[in-house]
């Protein structure tokens, strides 16, 4: 089983994911972790060198050599503009893909930075201080994945719950249950 996680930055793909892995007792995989791994380049460096199309299509074929892999997994995938490199597994019986959703006052509470070597901080002085700017460009982000995200047919609205609950509902709604080697 393959649970993609969807969303844009800063909605809460890799902590829910991971909640999510460990609830269930499947592996984790965070596509940032992938790019880093695999290009030994920062995010930063890879977001600023690298173009928008050629940074969906690196993306693509990572999650074209998760997916197949044959453990259970989780993967919190980074947002794709581009749906080509992801909308083949929408379909897929083996993959449950789900856009997790929440309002933009939401996703500005959880909002956290990174530097330019990929050391995440938080700073909520600072983020209050450009509150404007940064609702902003969550609202923009909303819109312009709107349309990348309109063929996943599963959402998830966050609604500034826990990440405990938001994996709590997420396992209700789609019926996921721990994995077991004994199948009990």
């Amino acid at each position: 089983m393959n649970i993609l996680l969807f969303g844009i930055s800063n909605v809460g793909k890799t902590t829910t994911g991971r909640l999510l892995a460990g609830k269930l007792g499947y592996k984790f995989y965070d596509m940032d972790e992938e790019v880093k791994s695999c290009l030994h380049i920062t995010l930063e460096e890879f977001v600023n060198t690298v173009w928008p199309y050629e940074r969906d299509k690196i993306r693509g074929k990572i999650l074209e050599n998760l997916v197949p892999r044959p453990e259970n997994k989780v993967i919190a995938v980074t947002p794709m503009y581009y749906s080509r490199w992801f909308h083949k597994y929408l379909q897929r019986d083996d993959v449950l893909a789900v856009e997790l959703q929440d309002a933009p006052e939401h996703i500005f509470s959880r909002l956290v930075f990174s530097d330019e070597n990929d050391q995440v901080y938080k700073d909520d002085k600072y983020r209050d201080a450009h509150a404007s700017h940064y609702l902003g460009e969550i609202k923009k982000d909303i819109t312009y994945y709107r349309k990348a995200f309109s063929k996943i047919t599963n959402k998830l609205n966050i609604d500034g719950d826990s990440p405990e609950k938001v994996v709590e509902r997420l396992m209700k709604q789609f019926n996921l249950q721990p994995y077991s080697l004994s199948g009990k």
